[in-house]
């Protein structure tokens, strides 16, 4: 099921909201240092309510897009620049094959109703030898049980359980972080020492943060189990308003 988009506005304008974007986001700055020394002309696709984490790469892509899912819904981004952002059918997703180097999925896998089809226009979007990270909830941490987060809806993960996800749909992992330390309960209390405990958990207790981070790449050569390719036309692109703050609902 997915997340409404304005649930995940206004936890992502809360306090702890924000802190969540920088703990998380040190975390894709960690996999992915600087895309321009990967060459020029990258471009880059925010797939599922990734747009907080994208301005980490402007200056470094050609190209930033996002993609929001129908179910979940969309909101214009960024502000007040023109719009980059397409409502769309994640099963047939508007783009042609092989357009984006890189690929960031965040609140998507966990409340992807038909997760296979989507994880397979995602292979078929990118690029070959292209990558993706995916920011998906921990099922061991106290996030993936907090109704204040956005992290406890839909399917939490452990390590294994998303690696594995990534193989059987041809992509092969690379490289795993986890973040959120910091409990989401107190948050008054425990912000302040946030990033402190984040360097201590990340050393001693990885595998208990509140989000996991899988870096993966395209596997050019399918497994004799792969399931076809989604067929079918592709939806024609929604995009959403580009007056600040309006957000649309599917």
């Amino acid at each position: 099921m997915w997340i409404d988009i304005i649930d995940l506005r206004e936890f992502y304008a809360s306090p702890m909201g924000r802190a969540v974007r920088r703990l998380i986001g040190q975390r894709l700055r960690t996999l992915w240092p600087a895309l321009s020394a990967s060459g020029p002309g990258q471009r880059l696709l925010g797939l599922g309510f990734a747009t907080p984490y994208l301005n980490l790469f402007e200056g470094e892509v050609s190209h930033i897009v996002a993609a929001m899912p129908a179910g979940q819904g969309v909101m214009s981004w960024p502000e007040p620049a023109a719009n980059r952002v397409a409502l769309a059918d994640e099963q047939a997703l508007p783009f042609p094959d092989r357009t984006f180097d890189r690929l960031v999925l965040v609140h998507c896998v966990e409340g992807c109703p038909e997760l296979r089809a989507m994880m397979r226009e995602c292979w078929r979007v990118l690029a070959d030898g292209g990558r993706l990270i995916v920011v998906v909830a921990n099922r061991r941490s106290l996030w993936s049980r907090a109704e204040a987060s956005p992290f406890a809806q839909g399917r939490p993960y452990s390590m294994s359980q998303i690696t594995r996800l990534l193989r059987e749909n041809m992509f092969v992992p690379l490289q795993t972080a986890t973040a959120l330390f910091a409990p989401p309960v107190g948050w008054r209390m425990f912000g302040r020492f946030a990033y402190s405990l984040e360097k201590l958990g990340a050393k001693w207790f990885p595998t208990f943060g509140g989000a996991l981070v899988i870096e993966a790449e395209k596997q050019l050569y399918a497994p004799l189990n792969a399931t076809p390719a989604v067929s079918g036309a592709r939806m024609p692109v929604k995009v959403a308003v580009k007056a600040a703050g309006n957000v649309r609902r599917a």
